[in-house]
C-alpha cells in the first residue's frame, strides 16, 4: 500500500477529501498521519476522529526554522511515507530538509502556477483582471511554490466574484485535483525525474489538466 503523510495548518478540507476518497476505495493509498504546526488546527481532529495518527509540533518550541523542520520530517519519516502531501501547510521548509524528500512531497496551491505563488492568490487574480483562475499540484522544492507542476484545474472568474466567492467556488475543484494527482503518484504514473516531471515514462512538457468530469488530460 502507498503510505501518505499529510501536513496541514488549518481546517483540513484537502485532508478530508483524501480521506473520503480513500474510504470510498477510489484512492489506492493509506493515510498514515496528519502533522501540523498548529496545536488547534481542526485538521488534527479530523484525523483523530478517523483513527489516524495526529501530531502537532509548535514551532516556538524549537530554536530555529531548520530545527523545527528536521523534527517535523523526522516524525513524518516514522510512518514510512511514500508521499508527503502539503495540504494547506503554511510554512516554507528549510532547503536542506526538503532536499532529502525530492520527488516525495507535493503541495496543493490555489493558483495557476507560476502565477501568484505565496498568499492572497484569489485577490491577486482579481486585481490583475484575470478571466481564469485555478489550482495547481506541484512537487515541493526549496523555492516557494516553485517546484515542477504536475497538474492544474481551471475556474472561470465571474464578473461579480470577490476573493471569498472565488475561493469558495475553487475549493471543491482543488479537492478533485489533489485526489486525482495523488492517485497518479500512487499508481507510479507520475514521478519526478532528473529533468522534471514524467508521466507514464515520458517527460511532461506542460502540466496535466483536470476537466470537469475529473479526467486528467494532457495540458
Amino acid at each position: 500500500m502507498f503510505n501518505v503523510v499529510v501536513l496541514a495548518s488549518g481546517r483540513g478540507s484537502n485532508f478530508a477529501a483524501l480521506l473520503s476518497a480513500q474510504t470510498r476505495g477510489d484512492l489506492p493509498i493509506r493515510l498514515r498521519a496528519l502533522l501540523s504546526d498548529k496545536t488547534r488546527a481542526p485538521a488534527l481532529d479530523l484525523a483523530r476522529n478517523a483513527g489516524i495518527a495526529a501530531l502537532a509540533l509548535p514551532p516556538r518550541e524549537y530554536p530555529d526554522r531548520a530545527s523545527f523542520d528536521r523534527a517535523l520530517f523526522s516524525h513524518a519519516a516514522e510512518f514510512s511515507p511514500d508521499l508527503i502531501v502539503f495540504a494547506g501547510f503554511m510554512r516554507v521548509i528549510d532547503p536542506a530538509v526538503i532536499g532529502q524528500w525530492r520527488g516525495k512531497a507535493v503541495n496543493i496551491h490555489p493558483s495557476l502556477l507560476p502565477k501568484y505563488p505565496g498568499l492572497n492568490t484569489h485577490a491577486r487574480a482579481l486585481q490583475a483582471g484575470d478571466s481564469v483562475h485555478g489550482a495547481s499540484v506541484h512537487f515541493v522544492t526549496a523555492e516557494l511554490d516553485g517546484g515542477p507542476v504536475i497538474a492544474q484545474i481551471e475556474l472561470p472568474i465571474q464578473p461579480d466574484d470577490s476573493p471569498d466567492t472565488l475561493a469558495a467556488r475553487l475549493l471543491s475543484r482543488e479537492h478533485r485535483l489533489l485526489v486525482a494527482a495523488v492517485a497518479l503518484l500512487a499508481q507510479g504514473r507520475i514521478v519526478l525525474g532528473v529533468d522534471g516531471v514524467e508521466f507514464d515514462g515520458c517527460a511532461l512538457r506542460v502540466p496535466l489538466r483536470l476537466d470537469d468530469k475529473a479526467i486528467m488530460l494532457p495540458g
